[in-house]
């Protein structure tokens, strides 16, 4: 008999060092207008010495654990959606259930920005058919390790963080109630790291041409993504039985502003309904949607039984969407609580256009 998966926890961390539009303008032929009016980005956060894949990881899911009212030894699986993993070897997840003392089965995901929702999705399949009573799943990227700071296209855009979720068997209505995933991977290059993989191992002349770096065609990708976010979307309400109508708070990934708004002019969603947080982070790849997530439960634009429409793209070319009911519990915390230093207390941006 199939279980109801609900979000009992959340949590989500930020390195402390920020990395604002007008240090990129000293790096990089660049500028504060060029970037905003383009991406709709103000800063982003970048990891310092010492921190990975696992230590953010690791930060973020210690919150949502707490919050979700168990320890490590208490879950049944642990899912790290990542791009950017400690080591080619073992899985970032296999670090963190060391940390948390955990006693689970442990793996990576990747399918870069839409990992968080694959996770989610695959977390739902464990929990709905009783294989896990609870499974911990992270969102985590260290992007600003693979980026190129000659290349003002890439650099401008990416950020480094992490995002949580538990989600746990529930008798309650509600947790994720439908979701869709979908890949092509006819194009790779559109969005890829060239070299450092077994097609292409590391070379002095790969190093030299920087082919071991984040390249994207920035135009295409734009042009996929806002046709892809809306039908997703769509498709995920379709498979809940819901349509836009339903949907209480839309939390799209956080790539552009020019892409979340045409996304939410396909959804025909007022801007109220649609969570933006991109000024502060930038684009932070399969962490983005948790992170999103922690800061609309902060700023009480979640509720017990909110309807919750997630959306994300990202390279493969990949996408993902899924519907959440919201049925746990809501409590206010302290940045400090919350997982953000003083470096990220800055006015969030809660509405379309609000960053401009």
């Amino acid at each position: 008999m199939s279980r109801n998966s609900a979000i009992t926890g959340w949590g989500m961390y930020v390195p402390e060092r920020v990395l604002t539009n007008a240090d990129l303008e000293r790096i990089v032929d660049t500028s504060d207008e060029w970037i905003t009016s383009r991406t709709g980005i103000k800063q982003r956060h970048i990891a310092g010495p010492g921190e990975s894949a696992s230590t953010l990881s690791i930060a973020a899911a210690r919150q949502a654990l707490e919050r979700a009212g168990i320890e490590g030894k208490d879950l049944g699986l642990i899912i790290v959606a990542t791009v950017g993993a400690d080591y080619p070897f073992p899985s970032t997840a296999n670090l963190v259930q060391h940390a948390l003392g955990a006693h689970c089965a442990a793996f990576d995901m990747q399918a870069a920005c839409s990992g968080f929702l694959y996770a989610l999705s695959t977390a739902q399949q464990f929990v709905a058919n009783g294989a896990a009573q609870h499974v911990l799943v992270i969102g985590v990227e260290v992007l600003s390790r693979v980026m190129d700071y000659t290349d003002r296209t890439t650099c401008v855009l990416f950020g480094d963080g992490a995002g949580a979720v538990v989600l746990s068997a529930s008798d309650e209505p509600g947790g994720v109630l439908g979701f869709t995933l979908g890949s092509d991977g006819a194009r790779p290059d559109l969005l890829w790291i060239p070299a450092g993989g077994s097609a292409e191992p590391i070379t002095e002349e790969s190093l030299r041409a920087h082919r071991n770096f984040v390249h994207m065609q920035g135009s295409e990708v734009f042009k996929f993504a806002t046709r892809i976010m809306g039908t997703a979307m769509e498709e995920a309400l379709a498979n809940a039985g819901m349509t836009t109508d339903d949907m209480d708070l839309f939390i799209p990934h956080q790539a552009n502003l020019r892409i979340i708004e045409a996304a939410s002019k396909r959804l025909n969603l007022p801007p109220e309904k649609v969570f933006v947080n991109i000024a502060n982070y930038g684009n932070t790849s399969a962490a983005a949607i948790p992170i999103a997530l922690c800061e609309a439960v902060e700023q009480g634009r979640v509720f017990p039984g909110a309807h919750l429409g997630m959306v994300a793209f990202g390279a493969g070319l990949t996408w993902a969407a899924a519907v959440v009911r919201w049925t746990a519990p809501i409590e206010r915390h302290s940045d400090e609580a919350s997982g953000k230093g003083d470096a990220t207390r800055m006015p969030a941006t809660s509405a379309l256009g609000s960053s401009r």
